[in-house]
């Protein structure tokens, strides 16, 4: 695998170095459309020479080209592609086309927990971008599935979660129907035995989802790092996309004059929603989770005396997890227990109150911003919309409904008249000008984290029944695209589409499905897209 750099972009190609360089300017004629004879290649001494042997460059893995050219005015783009209709499609095009529900996840007996973390952590793109450039250290094994040799189920059975995650998700893309995850809960069993469980009767146990969820991303923090140009591991993925940085001050709570306030810094790989008798939302559970009262022994006092750890958030990554804490053990029946109390979350979360005030002056004025652009963007698609409906009333003639022809006409002229001020009477913003000197550049050059401190939900594993030991796991992410207000739910191997207020119904309150992971993602400062 090396990278070729050309105009911009970066191409990561499979080279085949027995060959010519004539062979490889052919190879990137079909990636850059630039002619082979219009091809600049550098290399040590000079240009690549189409008679020159590959082998002679002694390139090693991830070496980097820089290629120059430009196609030239009549390069032909290729042939023209006969259409091919739905009907005449395999599986797997189908299976890419856009707005075609996504394929589901077998149940192979209580792993309804870890479909519905995989389905949930498949629509996240970095991840999915970042999990096609993996290849496992050098000199791990690499063998086909020991149960099923003659199938490929999701990937190799090397004890790699990571090959055996991207070979998965690899699978599901090319498929309609519901998928057996055979490899991948074979690695994650061999993995964290504690998911090989099993019952008196040999059936293996339900699992908690939360903790699938969290095992997962340990594992992807040590092992998915990005890479620089060079091919060199820079930082691990989840580090950037997924963790926080936390900053905490442990006080005494009583007067101890010779014992200053201890400050420490951490990581988090999620926030937990802790659900006490009061908590009605998110946000409160979130923020009670953030102080903590400690009792130990205190040096100048020499006793055991309360301390009160107050934690704020100094850094907020771009995908946030937000965990209900609706489990816990209870020692009357010596099992977990579920709390059923009703918690709502939002679509849109504002993090700002969990942070450290630092971090709050940075945030809050482009999320004022941010607000403000967003709204009006809004405003105006609906305006547009209103304006085409209008077009659309006047072009079918009066209603019914209307008096006379003369109301109706004066009805349409209103709205058109409504739709057109909002529409035209000001020109809609421009984003960067706005944001400009608003955002602090070193601030933006992380662009893992949020700059706003707001988030969108896209994401939600929920829980059905009474305990942790047993009930039904799924999942809801937000379909991309179209009217913005679609779910896929995914109920192991049945996905289909639910509306918007599906979702307002997951909060909890009973034994039916409520939230137990909610998977928010930055709102970026780029103008929103809309389809029409």
């Amino acid at each position: 695998m090396i990278v070729v750099k050309h105009a911009g972009k970066r191409y990561e190609i499979d080279l085949d170095t027995s060959t010519t360089g004539e062979v490889f300017k052919y190879q990137l004629f079909s990636l850059t459309g630039v002619e082979p004879e219009r091809q600049k290649i550098l290399v040590k001494g000079g240009q690549l020479k189409d008679e020159t042997e590959l082998s002679t460059l002694n390139i090693k893995p991830n070496h980097s080209f820089l290629m120059m050219g430009t196609p030239s005015a009549n390069v032909s783009k290729g042939p023209i592609e006969r259409t091919k209709f739905v009907e005449d499609m395999s599986e797997a095009e189908l299976a890419k086309q856009k707005g075609i529900i996504p394929s589901g996840l077998q149940n192979l007996g209580n792993t309804c927990y870890m479909n519905s973390t995989l389905q949930t952590l498949r629509f996240v793109p970095e991840l999915q971008a970042e999990l096609q450039k993996y290849r496992p250290t050098s000199g791990a094994p690499a063998t086909t599935s020991s149960l099923f040799p003659e199938l490929n189920f999701g990937g190799s059975s090397d004890g790699d979660l990571t090959s055996a995650l991207r070979d998965l998700y690899k699978q599901m893309g090319n498929t309609l129907e519901g998928f057996p995850p055979l490899v991948f809960l074979q690695t994650l069993r061999t993995a964290f035995p504690q998911f090989a469980q099993t019952t008196r009767d040999g059936r293996f146990e339900q699992q908690d989802a939360e903790e699938c969820w969290s095992q997962i991303i340990h594992k992807l923090r040590d092992t998915l790092k990005i890479k620089s140009e060079d091919g060199i591991p820079t930082t691990s993925f989840i580090d950037k996309y997924f963790a926080g940085r936390t900053q905490s001050v442990l006080k005494c709570d009583e007067e101890a004059p010779d014992e200053p306030p201890v400050e420490s810094e951490d990581v988090f790989l999620k926030l937990d929603c802790h659900i006490g008798k009061a908590t009605n939302f998110i946000k409160d559970g979130i923020i009670a989770g953030l102080t903590e009262t400690i009792e130990k022994h205190s040096p100048t006092l020499d006793r055991d005396v309360q301390y009160t750890k107050t934690t704020r958030v100094s850094r907020l990554p771009k995908y946030l997890t937000c965990h209900f804490v609706r489990f816990f053990w209870k020692r009357e029946i010596n099992k977990k227990t579920k709390i059923m109390r009703k918690v709502t979350f939002p679509f849109e979360l504002d993090a700002t109150e969990f942070c450290t005030d630092e971090l709050k002056e940075k945030l809050i004025p482009v999320r004022d911003k941010i607000r403000n652009l967003r709204k009006d963007a809004i405003d105006r698609q609906r305006a547009q919309k209103r304006l085409k409906s209008a077009k659309g009333t006047a072009a079918t003639g009066p209603s019914r409904n209307a008096a006379s022809e003369s109301e109706v006409l004066r009805e349409i002229d209103a709205q058109q008249d409504q739709a057109s001020k909002a529409l035209m009477e000001t020109d809609a913003p421009d984003w960067n000008k706005e944001i400009s000197g608003i955002v602090d550049p070193e601030f933006a050059k992380d662009e893992g984290q949020n700059l706003t401190g707001m988030y969108e939900l896209i994401g939600v594993v929920t829980h059905q029944g009474a305990s942790a030991d047993s009930g039904h796991y799924c999942s809801y992410v937000k379909k991309e695209g179209g009217d913005g207000k679609t779910w896929y739910f995914f109920n192991d191997e049945k996905v289909t589409e639910v509306p918007e207020e599906k979702i307002e119904s997951l909060s909890g309150g009973g034994e039916s499905h409520s939230a137990l992971i909610c998977l928010y993602r930055a709102i970026p400062i780029t103008p929103p897209t809309f389809e029409e």
